[in-house]
């Protein structure tokens, strides 16, 4: 799940890392009157869930509030990247000296969280990784211990900051891990962390990705999750607890459990086919939650043929094969089926399918290549 920069930025407020000034508005008129509350020149910035938003005219500065109503009502007429723009934050503007990229993240080869800082901040850091890796230090964090002292100090010392704001970054770091830590984040960014002309440290723009396995825990942040940047399948999917992810194949496929879910992805490519989507309906689904499963696919004008593979263990096969002939009653398909059924009331499950016409098989790779041959067909 990701935030927008305000509300990213109001949790680094609440940990004690500095930011500038400002509040976000859904109105020109509101955005001026924020700026004549800022006074001086403000900040106007597009609240959308994309990258590049300064690139495509969603970052405007406003040299008083009559400008900035100006802008604000351009910026929230735009489209960027396919996403409307529904706010804006109105940030005092920054008088920036130095600015730097300060980041955690994790790190899954290394099995824990590590903090990223370069002194090239301001860009994105795939570029400065591309073009200049040596710029980029990185400091591995035990999620035993925690960040130590001795850690910022590298990061310090390697980004070249000036000494005397040493103490100042380590309390901002101490506080980014806590952000991190405590919000289940996957990652936690500034970019950039300024050093304005008052040589003091400032978070100018903030990022944050929040782990979604972990929202239980964290019912105020489910709560303002914005599902503009989020396909209307996947919404539906994660109402019925579904692990769905839309692609661009025609082979719809619907699995139990996430690594036979990646194994029947892997086998429709060896035969030739393409998934339309990755889909986990979990241990034991019942027809309910299948049916459910059926009909996110078939919202999906790209799909060919569906490919059902249900190891039935938790998971009954006979219940899988009835919320597939409830989901067949329902939305009446125009596509090929083939469902293969092994485990748990297999043949129950077969036997209900048998009788409605369905296409079965024994074995996934049986499934896999009458799936691929009546995609092909359509």
């Amino acid at each position: 799940m990701k935030l927008h920069e305000y509300q990213s930025k109001y949790i680094f407020s609440k940990y004690g890392i500095p930011i500038p000034k400002g509040r976000v508005a859904a109105t020109a008129e509101a955005a001026k009157q924020i700026a004549q509350e800022l006074g001086g020149r403000v900040v106007i910035k597009a609240q959308v869930l994309v990258g590049g938003r300064g690139k495509a005219g969603g970052v405007k500065v406003a040299k008083d509030p009559a400008e900035a109503e100006q802008l604000a009502t351009q910026i929230l007429s735009l489209e960027i990247k396919g996403l409307p723009v529904r706010k804006v934050l109105v940030d005092e503007a920054a008088a920036i000296q130095t600015e730097i990229y300060f980041a955690i993240t994790n790190d899954r080869a290394a099995r824990r969280p590590v903090m990223i800082a370069s002194a090239a901040g301001g860009v994105d850091i795939e570029e400065v990784a591309h073009t200049n890796p040596e710029k980029i230090i990185k400091v591995h964090i035990d999620p035993l211990l925690g960040l130590r002292d001795y850690q910022t100090r590298d990061i310090a010392a390697g980004i070249d900051l000036p000494r005397e704001l040493w103490r100042e970054f380590n309390s901002i770091a101490q506080a980014l891990w806590k952000v991190y830590n405590e919000n289940d984040a996957t990652l936690a960014e500034i970019n950039p962390l300024i050093i304005n002309t008052s040589g003091k440290l400032v978070a100018l723009d903030g990022k944050m990705m929040i782990d979604d396995n972990a929202l239980f825990r964290h019912i105020d942040l489910a709560e303002i999750r914005d599902i503009d940047e989020e396909a209307p399948a996947e919404i539906e999917a994660r109402k019925y607890g579904l692990s769905y992810i839309k692609l661009d194949g025609t082979i719809g496929c619907m699995v139990n459990g996430a690594g036979l879910a990646m194994t029947t992805m892997d086998i429709v490519k060896l035969f030739g086919g393409e998934p339309a989507n990755f889909l986990d309906v979990g241990g034991g689904a019942g027809a309910e939650k299948v049916a459910a499963a059926m009909k996110i696919i078939l919202t999906d004008s790209n799909v060919k043929a569906v490919l059902f593979n249900i190891f039935g263990g938790i998971t009954r096969c006979d219940e899988v094969a009835r919320g597939i002939l409830a989901a067949i009653d329902e939305v009446k398909p125009q596509v090929p089926m083939i469902v293969r059924l092994v485990g748990t009331n297999a043949e129950e499950g077969r036997r209900l399918l048998a009788d409605a016409n369905m296409i079965t098989a024994e074995t996934l790779v049986d499934a896999a290549q009458k799936a691929v041959q009546a995609a092909n067909k359509k």
